[in-house]
């Protein structure tokens, strides 16, 4: 069964950007574009940058080194949806943020 883990305030992350927390020794980036939530892995699978730091236009992160594209709903590379990161459902209950997280 899933679990729930709450990772930040509302609050804390700022309308159009994003932070990263780290929840099982990974760091998961979480934007907030249009009022809405969603988290991905944070490291871009192909030189590790930080994908918290790129641009987000469309419903797709950039990857502010070489510019690959990830789709926020699903984690997946907008040029090759076969390469994937981790995609996380986020849920706010009040004023807290949590990540839902698959069983280990």
């Amino acid at each position: 069964m899933p679990q729930r883990v709450t990772v930040a305030k509302v609050a804390d992350i700022p309308e159009g950007g994003a932070i990263v927390v780290n929840v099982r020794q990974k760091d998961v980036a979480i934007f907030r574009i249009n009022g809405q939530f969603q988290a991905i892995d944070d490291m871009c699978p192909h030189m590790g940058a930080s994908l918290s730091g790129g641009f987000v236009e469309d419903g797709c992160v950039t990857c502010p080194w070489h510019y690959w594209r990830f789709r926020l709903s699903d984690g997946a590379w907008a040029d090759n949806p076969k390469v994937k990161l981790g995609a996380y459902p986020v849920h706010v209950v009040g004023d807290e943020v949590q990540l839902e997280l698959p069983d280990l």
